[in-house]
């Protein structure tokens, strides 16, 4: 065994939690049933990835932002999921397992959030350390080539229909914009300038510029958002169900437009 093992040889010390059947249920610190006795799933689920008690208006605000990005369209890419688990019978554990999964994408999902949080992390210690941003912009585009978060792939020149809410949900709660949240908005600006191009910000980037306002790091940030688009996905396995199997996106292969290469003869 290495010495590193070593070290964590023996008993699981943690501080994530242990429960003593019969006595208590301790969650990070605290006891669940007296520390939590009122508190919404969210903020327990908030505290257990962070430590961090949110307050009543922050929690409000983070759910309603999962509420916002709720859709029950089984085209989208983790819902379409969700309703072949269901056209093929499968259980609704598989579905929401795999939507999950699926929901970690590079293109769309988690994988523009997670990007967006690390360039906002890191354009907000420049900035305050008097970088220019639209250098900065400049500088993430040319080593990436496309800035993650801005530019919808689909009704790329609107405003994402989920932001104008969002931003009403902040004020209805009380809760001023924050750093993060107007970073994002210079962002936007910024590269209007830097390319010539009108890239509105997509919702991947409010859902973590929110979070981060509220004391999240970025990967409390990501962790958050994990079952941020299960609402959507259950619908459209439940749907897939009440057809019989199989029938759900059903297309004949003649129906398909292909001008690819003509059919070969393998023998």
């Amino acid at each position: 065994m290495s010495l590193l093992l070593e070290q964590f040889e023996g008993p699981l010390r943690t501080r994530a939690g242990q429960v003593f059947p019969g006595e208590r249920a301790v969650f990070g610190g605290l006891d669940l049933h007296q520390a939590f006795t009122h508190a919404p799933w969210l903020e327990v689920y908030l505290y257990g990835i962070s430590g961090k008690r949110l307050s009543q208006a922050q929690i409000n605000v983070l759910q309603s932002m999962w509420v916002y990005t709720s859709y029950p369209d089984a085209r989208l890419w983790c819902n379409r999921i969700g309703a072949l688990t269901g056209s093929t019978r499968g259980t609704g554990a598989q579905a929401l397992a795999a939507g999950i999964v699926a929901s970690e994408a590079a293109l769309y999902g988690f994988g523009p959030e997670t990007a967006i949080a690390d360039f906002l992390v890191r354009a907000m210690e420049a900035t305050r350390n008097g970088a220019d941003l639209d250098e900065l912009v400049r500088t993430e585009l040319a080593q990436q080539r496309h800035l993650m978060g801005f530019g919808r792939p689909v009704a790329a020149a609107f405003v994402d229909e989920r932001i104008p809410v969002t931003m009403a949900k902040l004020g209805h709660e009380g809760i001023a914009v924050g750093p993060y949240v107007k970073l994002a908005f210079e962002v936007e600006a910024a590269l209007a300038r830097v390319t010539g191009k009108r890239l509105p910000m997509t919702y991947a980037t409010m859902l973590v510029a929110v979070p981060l306002d509220f004391g999240l790091t970025a990967r409390e940030a990501y962790l958050y958002l994990l079952p941020s688009f299960v609402a959507g996905m259950l619908p459209c396995y439940v749907e897939a169900l009440e057809r019989p199997p199989g029938a759900t996106f059903v297309q004949r292969c003649e129906s398909v437009a292909y001008d690819g290469a003509a059919p070969r003869d393998w023998a």
